[in-house]
């Protein structure tokens, strides 16, 4: 099993413990692949909840560029929820994670079709 692939495991694992959802496999890896080299990196796999820059940035880079939504207040509202979901007390909050359950959120599969 390759690097990517443990850290998919990963991320389904946080996905069931800590989430509560049930992961569909193909989107994770989908949403994993288009994260790029930042899962590789300690800082950039993960989002620092805490900081409103790190938020704005998952906005506007993720929601806005990728998922191609229009820029709003919904868009801060989800990306809260989000983080609330996955637990303000989890240090590790994966980006890829936070990615996939955006991406669950507003029905932006297709995106990875």
């Amino acid at each position: 099993m390759g690097k990517r692939d443990e850290l998919i495991v990963k991320y389904a694992d946080d996905l069931k413990n800590k989430c509560g959802m049930e992961p569909d496999m193909a989107l994770l890896t989908k949403v994993t692949i288009g994260c790029g080299p930042a899962i590789y990196n300690d800082d950039s796999s993960t989002v620092a909840a805490s900081q409103p820059g790190e938020l704005e940035t998952v906005k506007n880079n993720f929601l806005v560029k990728k998922l191609g939504l229009a820029d709003g207040p919904e868009l801060m509202d989800a990306i809260n929820q989000v983080v609330e979901i996955y637990g303000k007390s989890e240090r590790n909050k994966y980006r890829a994670v936070v990615y996939y359950m955006l991406t669950k959120h507003f029905g932006k599969e297709a995106v990875y079709g």
